[in-house]
């Protein structure tokens, strides 16, 4: 997920979407893991939500340089972060979506001018 997301803010034109149809292609597959569960095993938030919820903070980052939204292309996965968001774990564990956008921004200004 991340290698490819971090490509999304490097590239333009027809390498940019290249990129950000394999992006929606890997979430497909990750909500076709996660199916109609609430979690990835089931019922119970574990280890593969654990593994993989990290990411949800980076979402906000790649839908704002790839210009689509998650919960539209995969909404269930979306339900699925809004989930374990509820789960006061997770929210007192990841960043603000927004301060990682604020920082890829700024990263992204000083490195490369963008």
């Amino acid at each position: 997920v991340y290698d490819c997301g971090s490509r999304l803010w490097k590239l333009k034109g027809e390498a940019l979407e290249a990129t950000k149809k394999e992006f929606i292609d890997i979430l497909k597959l990750l909500e076709g893991a996660l199916g109609d569960k609430h979690f990835f095993g089931g019922d119970h938030f574990g280890f593969v939500d654990v593994a993989f919820i990290p990411f949800a903070s980076w979402f906000l980052v790649y839908e704002s340089h790839g210009n689509f939204k998650v919960e539209e292309v995969s909404p269930k996965l979306g339900a699925w972060v809004k989930r374990c968001r509820e789960r006061e774990s997770v929210s007192k564990s990841l960043p603000d979506p927004h301060k990682v956008l604020e920082f890829v921004n700024v990263v992204l200004k000083k490195k490369y001018g963008i």
